[in-house]
């Protein structure tokens, strides 16, 4: 028997790696019939590569008019992913240093910069000359999530910077700010050449197009409510990218594989900087702390985590009417890509995943704040 143990172990070796088999239209249509969902658009990346895309329901259901791959829908908070590996490509270039102060970075004290983002908030609070862009990237420069969030609407430190995790769409606009101002260049034009253009993104744009306008998914709220696409027309590195399902495909399909990336910057990505003990991702600024078995912590533009089957990161956006999520394993080079303009498809994405990528360590407590499927 002992001549068969390695022909078994590799046997054994090859199902552990298999990829689990796609959910059936039929499990798809009854998912969706539980949770009341108009639309979702899912894609499936395999060792690098984009596997397969799919759709089903509507983009309007009071017209009839079906989801379909090349559909415009709201990328989210997913624009921070792609924004990110972009200044990762000037970082390998030298043009940026990560971990250089602010002061260094830009010309003029931050505080006197009055647009595109006001930061006269902060004149007198010295705590900005130490945040640096890795900080920013890794959510933990001390900002609440958006100053419209704040009682008073201004922007203030809650934290020193670099301290912990806390969630921040500011921190975005900041880096933003650093791109076009301390760098010169043109936040819109950078992604569409160095990410857009990269991996064939023909239906993604920083900024809205009027040609998306003959096939746009819009959104369904919590209710059942339908509201209208926005048609935002400031670009905006914390969330304006419109996209499609087919476009994130290829994205995140690039991004594993590192197109456009040296090696040590693709690793850095989805490296673990800074541990996360918040016991929820929102509302970012809660109290409390909790030590997660998955080893959470701040990647660059993503949140890695550690899986049964090795490390492991994910990146998630939302708003009332949208539902993004991507996992990507790294031992296996598999994503699981899945975009909703309904935000009741949070509810199935935890048996999506687990249908699409095996039994997974994905934190959805912290994520969705305790949500499972049904």
């Amino acid at each position: 028997m002992k001549r068969f143990l390695p022909l078994f172990a590799v046997l054994l070796s090859a199902c552990a790696s298999a990829p689990a088999p796609a959910p059936s239209d039929q499990e798809i249509a009854q998912l969706m019939q539980r949770e009341q969902l108009q639309g979702l658009a899912l894609a499936v990346v395999d060792d690098g590569q984009v596997k397969s895309v799919r759709t089903w329901g509507w983009r309007n259901a009071e017209k009839k008019l079906p989801l379909q791959k090349d559909t415009i829908m709201y990328g989210a908070s997913l624009t921070k992913a792609a924004f990110a590996y972009m200044l990762l490509q000037l970082a390998d270039e030298g043009r940026l240093d990560l971990d250089a102060p602010l002061e260094r970075l830009l010309p003029r004290p931050l505080p006197e910069y009055k647009k595109p983002f006001d930061y006269a908030d902060l004149a007198g609070d010295e705590r900005w000359r130490r945040i640096t862009p890795r900080i920013l990237l890794t959510h933990s420069s001390g900002f609440a999530n958006f100053r419209w969030l704040e009682p008073d609407k201004k922007l203030r430190f809650h934290f020193d910077p670099g301290a912990r995790y806390a969630y921040s769409g500011e921190g975005f606009y900041l880096l933003q700010l650093i791109l076009e101002q301390g760098l010169g260049l043109d936040t819109k034009a950078e992604m569409q050449r160095r990410v857009f253009d990269r991996f064939g993104m023909r239906n993604t744009s920083m900024q809205w197009r009027p040609d998306f306008a003959a096939n746009l998914a819009d959104g369904y709220d919590e209710h059942g409510k339908m509201a209208p696409h926005d048609e935002r027309s400031n670009v905006r590195a914390a969330g304006s990218m419109d996209t499609s399902i087919e476009d994130q495909a290829r994205l995140w399909a690039g991004i594993v594989r590192g197109d456009g990336l040296s090696p040590a910057s693709r690793a850095a990505l989805s490296k673990g900087w800074l541990p996360i003990v918040s016991r929820h991702q929102f509302p970012t600024l809660e109290e409390g702390s909790a030590a997660w078995p998955q080893w959470l912590a701040a990647g660059l533009g993503v949140v890695s985590f550690q899986d049964r089957s090795g490390p492991a990161w994910f990146k998630g956006g939302h708003n009332d009417t949208t539902a993004n999520m991507v996992i990507c394993l790294d031992a296996k080079r598999r994503c699981v890509v899945m975009l909703s303009n309904d935000v009741r498809a949070e509810r199935i994405y935890p048996e999506l995943a687990r249908r699409v990528l095996g039994e997974n360590d994905m934190p959805w407590a912290w994520e969705y704040k305790g949500s499972s499927p049904r």
